[in-house]
């Protein structure tokens, strides 16, 4: 088992619950390193035999070139040099964990950090992958007033989906948070909830680096100045990180959800509002006929998330390596594997 100071840290949540800002915060920290969203660690993973046997010099080679040159894999926006880091790979252990370890760990070499992390909200349906890839992570699961992120949801250029599925995202983030609160222990999971993050920056932090066996750093109460030099204009949706930490935004779903939309997500949400101290919102119950589309729509994720296992399952069968991270501690490994 690693000691804290090298515990990969993942950063989980329902989209549009914060977890841009504490992710941040976090790389505020001046012992922690999380970059901005990339693509490359459960593609990676997914496509794991694909790659093929990763004993094969040629192969590891194969895969580095692989997350290192492909745009969609966001390895760009690591500021990394692509040769270097490839390279690196190519020494690195045989497996897919080491091989993303290795950009991660670069990652955190160039603000001279020594610990990692990484920030996905979809990363709460795969948890059980990466803890194959990294036995020790720690996660920290971010929950907001739902309503909030479905009204957040509706408003993205780049959700397309409706209502009814976006309530249905924060209803599984809820309750995969409770399964891994169960399975990991205090050790592993930690929950915060962005109304008291936001409310009391400090405070919050201060129980999270306790949680991640880190001193508190004051500079993470202000992550606008991290945002102005990673959070790229473009992304509109992330423009108020650039801003001081405020509750400006808590409760604004009273504002951006029909009276229709919010009786359909309390619906989805059942008892899971007040579980985190969320009040309802007083408006009407959701009708028959739309409670019949939610519950369409939680079977046709169930269904899909279940296809996904049983690919999961096939792959596990054919796997040509083992998945876990192996690189040595503290430093990335130089010695060469074939």
């Amino acid at each position: 088992m690693a000691t804290h100071a090298d515990r990969p840290i993942f950063v989980i949540g329902c989209p549009r619950s914060g977890t841009t800002l504490l992710q941040l915060m976090l790389h505020s920290h001046h012992r922690i390193a999380i970059p901005a969203e990339t693509r490359f660690l459960l593609p990676a993973y997914t496509r794991r035999c694909e790659f093929g046997d990763l004993r094969d010099r040629g192969r590891r080679r194969e895969l580095a070139a692989w997350i290192t040159g492909r745009r969609e894999t966001k390895f760009r926006d690591l500021g990394l040099d692509a040769a270097e880091v490839a390279e690196r790979i190519v020494q690195a252990p045989p497996t897919i964990g080491s091989a993303a370890g290795t950009v991660f760990r670069s990652y955190a070499e160039r603000f001279g950090k020594p610990r990692w992390g990484d920030k996905r909200p979809s990363y709460f349906k795969h948890v059980p992958l990466l803890l194959r890839m990294y036995p020790d992570a720690q996660f920290v699961h971010l929950i907001r007033d739902g309503r909030d992120c479905v009204a957040s949801l509706k408003e993205m250029p780049w959700y397309k989906l409706d209502v009814y599925h976006a309530a249905s995202a924060w209803r599984e983030a809820i309750d995969a948070g409770r399964r891994y609160a169960a399975r990991l222990g205090p050790d592993g999971y930690h929950e915060l909830q962005y109304e008291r993050l936001v409310a009391d920056p400090a405070g919050e932090l201060t129980r999270l680096c306790a949680f991640l066996g880190e001193d508190f750093d004051p500079a993470m109460t202000e992550p606008q100045e991290i945002a102005r030099l990673t959070v790229p204009p473009q992304k509109k949706w992330h423009a108020r990180t650039y801003a001081e930490i405020g509750t400006g935004r808590v409760g604004s779903w009273t504002e951006r959800l029909e009276e229709w939309e919010v009786g359909v997500a309390e619906a989805a949400f059942g008892d899971r509002l007040a579980a985190y101290g969320y009040r309802p919102g007083g408006a009407p119950k959701a009708s028959a006929a739309q409670r019949a589309r939610l519950a369409r729509t939680r079977a046709q994720r169930r269904t899909t998330y279940r296809k996904a296992g049983l690919r999961e399952l096939w792959r596990r069968r054919n796997e040509p390596n083992p998945v876990e991270c192996l690189l040595p501690r503290p430093a990335p490994a130089l010695q060469s594997w074939g």
